[in-house]
Parts: C-alpha cells; sequence; structure tokens
C-alpha cells in the first residue's frame, strides 16, 4: 500500500486548544492509528511542523512527541519541502495576515474560528483562497459531537414534527485569576485583542443552528461584561473590555424560535457544559456534547402546577435516552480527516472560509444589535 507524506504547517500549537485538541487529538492520533487511507487505497501521513512564538515551548512539545520539525519564522515554515496545508490556531487578531500569507504562498488553509475580526475581511479571504485555486475550511467542531450528531439524526427523521423552538445554555465560572487561575487566556476579555463571548460562541450557534435546525435569519443579542477586571496570566490586574456573558433570541427560517445563552460567570447545574432543548409538535429533545434524551408525545406526562404542594414527578426519569448506533471518534480528528480526504481526493467539505464568514456576519450583527438596542435581520453573504 503506497505512503504519502504531506506536510502540515500548525501555527499556534502552544495554546491549549491547538496542542491538545488539533496536534495529540488529532494529527498525532491520525499517525497513531497508521495514518488515513484516501479513495485509491493511498495512506495519507500527516507530517506536522509547529510554529509559533516561543522557541522554548515548540521544542518542548516537538520533543515529548518525538516530533523534529518545528520553527519561529512563518514564512520559513510554508516554504519546507512538502508542505501542503496550513492550519491556524492563533489569537483571532493574527489570524487574518498568516491566513493571507499562506494562500499567497498556495497551501491549502485549515484554520480555527472566527476566520477574521470582521465579516468583510473574511469574504476577502475566502475570494482570496478562491483565486489562488486553494482548499480551504474553518473548523466547526461542535457538528461532530455526539449528542448534535444524535439530535441531527431526529431532525433528519422527522422526529419533532414541526419544530417550535429551541433553548440553549452554555457556559461555566472563569476564574477572576486572582486567588484561582483562570482557565482562559486573558486576552479573551480583552476587545482589543479580539476577545469577547459574542465574537467567539455566535460563530459557533450560526454553523450548529444552521446545520442541524433551519437557516438563522435574524438575530437580538445582550452582551455583558459582568466582571470588569480579572487578573492576567502574570498576576497583573487588567481591566476587562470584552463582553463575558451574551444572551441572544435568533429566528430561524420557518418561524422557529432560538434561545441561546453564553456565559463565562455561570456555574453549571446541567449535565453537560452545553445543552440544546428541541421542542416540536411531536416531541422534544435535550441534547449535551454526548448525550441526547427525548420525550415524544405520545409518551409526554400531564404535569398540573400547584405552588402549595412539593413535585413528586422525577421529570428527568420520563425521557429516553437515543441510544448511540455508532463510534463517535473525536471531533475535531473526525473534521480534519475530512479536510484532509478534500485535499487529497477532492471530497466534498461544505465548511470553507465562506461557512467562516457566515460565523463572523452573526456575531458582528449580534454585537451591533447589542449596541443599538434593536432586532437585526441576517442577509444572505454573496460568494
Amino acid at each position: 500500500m503506497a505512503r504519502r507524506s504531506i506536510g502540515i504547517v500548525l501555527n499556534g500549537v502552544t495554546g491549549r486548544m491547538g496542542y491538545r485538541q488539533h496536534l495529540v487529538r488529532s494529527i498525532l492520533a491520525i499517525r497513531d492509528q497508521g495514518g488515513l487511507t484516501t479513495a485509491d487505497g493511498t495512506v495519507l501521513w500527516p507530517e506536522p511542523i509547529l510554529v509559533g512564538r516561543s522557541e522554548v515551548k515548540l521544542r518542548a512539545i516537538a520533543e515529548r512527541h518525538g516530533l523534529t520539525e518545528w520553527s519561529t519564522d512563518l514564512g520559513e515554515a510554508l516554504a519546507r519541502p512538502g508542505v501542503e496545508v496550513y492550519f491556524d490556531t492563533q489569537i483571532t487578531g493574527a489570524r487574518a495576515a498568516a491566513v493571507r500569507t499562506a494562500i499567497e504562498a498556495g497551501k491549502h488553509v485549515y484554520t480555527e474560528k472566527p476566520l477574521a475580526e470582521d465579516v468583510e475581511e473574511a469574504l476577502e479571504l475566502a475570494r482570496l483562497a478562491d483565486e489562488a485555486g486553494i482548499r480551504h475550511g474553518v473548523v466547526q467542531d461542535k457538528l461532530f459531537l455526539p449528542g448534535l450528531l444524535k439530535l441531527k439524526r431526529l431532525v433528519d427523521g422527522g422526529f419533532f414534527g414541526r419544530i417550535l423552538s429551541v433553548r440553549g445554555e452554555f457556559g461555566y465560572w472563569v476564574f477572576e485569576g486572582d486567588w484561582q487561575e483562570a482557565q482562559r487566556p486573558s486576552w479573551n476579555y480583552r476587545v482589543e485583542d479580539g476577545g469577547g463571548i459574542i465574537a467567539d460562541m455566535f460563530c459557533h450557534w450560526r454553523y450548529v443552528l444552521d446545520n442541524v435546525i433551519a437557516p438563522v435569519r435574524s438575530v437580538q443579542a445582550l452582551g455583558a461584561i459582568h466582571i470588569p477586571e480579572r487578573v492576567d496570566e502574570n498576576g497583573k490586574p487588567y481591566a476587562a473590555t470584552a463582553d463575558d456573558a451574551a444572551y441572544g433570541i435568533f429566528e430561524l427560517e420557518g418561524g422557529v424560535i432560538a434561545q441561546v445563552n453564553s456565559s463565562w460567570t455561570t456555574r453549571v447545574f446541567r449535565d453537560e457544559l452545553v445543552e440544546f432543548q428541541v421542542d416540536g409538535t411531536e416531541g422534544s429533545a435535550v441534547a449535551g456534547l454526548r448525550r441526547c434524551r427525548v420525550q415524544h408525545r405520545s409518551m409526554t406526562p400531564k404535569p398540573v402546577w400547584n405552588p402549595d404542594l412539593p413535585a413528586t414527578e422525577d421529570f428527568r426519569a420520563q425521557w429516553q435516552e437515543v441510544p448511540d448506533n455508532t463510534e463517535f471518534d473525536n471531533g475535531f480528528k473526525t473534521q480534519w480527516e475530512l479536510f484532509l480526504r478534500h485535499v487529497a481526493d477532492d471530497g466534498a467539505f461544505p465548511w470553507d472560509f465562506y461557512a467562516g464568514a457566515r460565523g463572523v456576519q452573526l456575531a458582528e450583527l449580534g454585537l451591533r444589535s447589542w449596541k443599538e438596542g434593536r432586532r437585526i435581520e441576517v442577509p444572505e453573504l454573496a460568494k
């Protein structure tokens, strides 16, 4: 069986997401399974070239995993023989320039979201990529989570009848950094560095709603800076200028109403860090990262509100678990495999830069809705 090496420049791999999900659980996991078999039987063998700002951190990661290729110079890394793919997981403000450099170098580009800081820049990158004739894609990992795959199966199978509404809850308490170290980098809380939960999470909610339920047609959002001062990685207090919570209402095609709360200032009292409840005329479902439970119309109990008596029903016990019916791999790894096959085989890959631009668009309109205090329609983006 023939084996083909494919060089992949991974920029920003010293960060938490770039290291854990993209290097270890995706690229190295593909190597651990023996590579990726393409349509003609060739085995693709990823050869990662680690890129970042810290020579010390890059060398430590490379030595930890038996890798030899790394650089602090993006241009030099892109020019190495055998490099075909560029991947970006830097902070948002640094992404567009690096992606543009990779496009100019003729490399296929796969990137974390948001693709850019505004929709015009995102669309420009998409057009440049098309003109260069390269493959391009944006990470939309939540589409590959077991819970949402089960939810999508229910939608496609007509389980809900007519879908009425969606209610989403996402978030957890991110420590302020004073007496316990924060779980997220400080740049997330500075708008001048591309931070903010609307910029981050509305990109996710766009592709989840568009692909699982129905296309988004309008947005009304309220953001908040609940904790105005935090402490950074060096123990220095700083002003939090970016929103740490967002409360969004989205009207979807067909009249479906979605309400999604996103917060880094909430303590978790739910089964998973993100959950979506979908209610329809024939049934309802609650889906998280892994689990999905349903209650059909025929099995719906008839509770009666009585504030004078304690509740006697175990409401959670009245729902049924949706079976796996298949084996689910890591969502990041699954999408990486699809993109690499897209590069090697011309396989389908609908999550391109234009899909990424739609996420940026919703975040941009959400911020505008918050600023102007009104509902805003979401227009179609032309290629």
